[in-house]
């Protein structure tokens, strides 16, 4: 888990707007709330020996120490994404995960839930999508931008508002599952090098818990699923491997699917 301090601040010219957002995350995460005071933010984590939570009117933003840009919540690829599908144009999740209306589906690496995003379109209503999130941070940031993110597309807010977040450690959360209660369990770790050519998700690599799938790991979530087990990774991991995974080659494309069948 991180265990840097984090305090949180207003934009700079708070107003009544900012000041309830800040207590707002501040009553969700416990972290103190520090007045402004027109100082810039490196000042602050600097004067505080803190990571800083920004509390502004369009967003949340978090500045943790040696970041080269702030965190916050954004769609992502799965707004082109869901584009694609609405087209008849097949995603790649789905073709790994065979999802479908009324599916279950457990995201055990959340983040930004682009992925979730697209599980939660196809499975529709009739469905669950639950994403996991071992940062709490991170956690109230896409809970509250899956919620609130503004869009022109009512299939990408319904999608959005189709998500669950928990703030829980896969592993953890896992245990506690009965057997063979969820359709699909999904696993995107960080990958254990980054893609260079996907730097809108530097900011997620620099903020987000760097996890290692491990034999436990995979052993409950093919435990907890009915169908599959599906995992994302770089094409060059060791995972497909180590774990005996069925992979999709996808040609041309730095990262690969493969999944454990029931």
């Amino acid at each position: 888990m991180h265990k840097v301090t984090t305090i949180i601040t207003t934009a700079g010219r708070p107003d009544e707007t900012t000041y309830e957002l800040a207590k707002a995350a501040s009553d969700e995460l416990g972290f103190p709330i520090v007045e402004r005071k027109k100082r810039s933010i490196s000042r602050m984590q600097n004067e505080y020996a803190s990571d800083i939570l920004v509390a502004g009117k369009e967003r949340y933003e978090l500045f943790r120490k040696g970041m080269d840009q702030p965190f916050f919540f954004h769609p992502n690829s799965a707004a082109f994404r869901l584009k694609r599908i609405v087209r008849g144009e097949m995603d790649p999740l789905i073709d790994a995960s065979q999802l479908s209306a009324g599916d279950t589906f457990l995201d055990c690496t959340l983040g930004l839930a682009s992925d979730s995003i697209i599980a939660s379109y196809i499975i529709g209503e009739p469905g669950k999508c639950v994403g996991l999130e071992g940062d709490p941070t991170v956690a109230f940031l896409t809970k509250v931008g899956l919620g609130k993110f503004h869009t022109d597309s009512q299939t990408l807010a319904m999608a959005m508002k189709g998500i669950k977040v928990i703030h829980s450690e896969a592993l953890t959360y896992l245990r506690t599952q009965a057997d063979h209660s969820w359709d699909i369990v999904y696993i995107d770790p960080m990958f254990h090098a980054p893609i260079e050519e996907s730097s809108n998700f530097t900011p997620l690599r620099q903020a987000g818990i760097h996890t290692t799938l491990t034999e436990e790991w995979m052993n409950e979530a093919f435990r907890v699923c009915k169908r599959r087990v599906v995992v994302k990774e770089r094409y060059d991991a060791p995972v497909f491997d180590q774990f005996n995974l069925e992979r999709i080659i996808r040609p041309n494309t730095k990262f690969h699917y493969g999944y454990l069948s029931k």
